[in-house]
């Protein structure tokens, strides 16, 4: 079950992080839209999806890299 996301027309292109260890540790996957992306529990493909706009998606990835950085 997906969250109806206003004008998308094409099947979004699913990825997780470069670092899951591809043995089902992954959490969740992303899909980046025009409008921002899309997030979804990896395990789960066919379950519900959040919308994040863009500016949302910026702060939150921005936030991710400085604490990486830390």
């Amino acid at each position: 079950m997906s969250i109806a996301v206003p004008g998308r027309r094409s099947r979004p292109a699913w990825f997780t992080s470069s670092y899951s260890n591809g043995a089902g540790g992954e959490c969740v996957e992303c899909a980046l839209m025009g409008d921002g992306a899309l997030v979804r529990d990896s395990k789960g493909a066919g379950g519900p999806e959040i919308a994040v706009r863009s500016g949302a998606w910026s702060s939150f990835i921005a936030a991710v890299k400085r604490d990486a950085e830390g």
